[in-house]
């Protein structure tokens, strides 16, 4: 195994599946299953998951709603994926706990590093809500910091893309994929599948990257065992 602990980073939209808004149980059984694959060869997992599926943050369609507010409401959407995603990891002999970064208690531990790492070692799934507890911070940000704070080995970004491009390849049947890039070449190429500061935190504290498709069956455990799936972005 490459990478002993890791942080998994989805996204709200690959909870949905083929909806176009809210869970969907069958992705859900899907990525339990993933993370439990990894769990039972030893790897050490955390995960933080976004909450497009349900509400992305500031919403441009609503004025009324204000950036700082539409941000709220973005972390609360976590939650809730947080908590279901639980219970799927539960339901088939996953042990797990939900640190949030706003408290309430009566649903999840409020963040702390220690207890996080210390959960980890005990063989749990730490699943990590809220973001960063703030607006103008999305989740991708903070997923590269738990990952510092956690000291995982490496970041693990799940889409439904298989890495990086040259050119959207939806778009272009010639763009090419990259297996391996600097940080300096993702701020240059304008990569959009994680946000700069997410990059930027991740380049100054050395964190590896890499970018692969979540909903392939076996690419989770595959890219934990070391194998070359998806996109490296790294300071070499």
């Amino acid at each position: 195994m490459k990478y002993k602990r890791s942080l998994l980073k989805l996204s709200g939209e690959s909870l949905m599946g083929d909806k176009n808004f809210g869970l969907h149980s069958t992705r859900l059984q899907q990525h339990a299953e993933e993370v439990k694959k990894a769990v039972d060869m030893g790897a050490q997992v955390a995960i933080v998951i976004g909450g497009g599926n349900i509400f992305r943050g500031y919403s441009r369609l609503n004025s009324t709603i204000d950036r700082i507010g539409g941000d709220y409401m973005g972390m609360l959407a976590t939650v809730i994926n947080g908590i279901a995603l639980q219970s799927y990891l539960e339901n088939i002999g996953i042990c797990t706990s939900i640190q949030t970064a706003i408290r309430m208690d009566q649903i999840a531990e409020p963040f702390v590093k220690d207890k996080a790492i210390h959960h980890l070692e005990k063989g749990r799934v730490v699943i990590f809500v809220a973001g960063l507890g703030n607006p103008y911070f999305t989740t991708d940000t903070a997923a590269v910091l738990r990952a510092i704070e956690i000291k995982a080995d490496v970041l693990l970004k799940g889409t439904r893309v298989d890495g990086v491009y040259t050119k959207d390849p939806e778009k272009d049947k010639y763009a090419k994929k990259l297996k391996k890039i600097s940080f300096d070449m993702a701020y240059q190429m304008g990569i959009k599948v994680m946000d700069q500061t997410a990059f930027i935190l991740g380049n100054e504290n050395n964190l590896p990257i890499i970018i692969f498709d979540i909903n392939r069956k076996g690419n989770f455990k595959k890219v934990i065992s070391g194998e070359e799936i998806g996109t490296l972005v790294s300071k070499k």
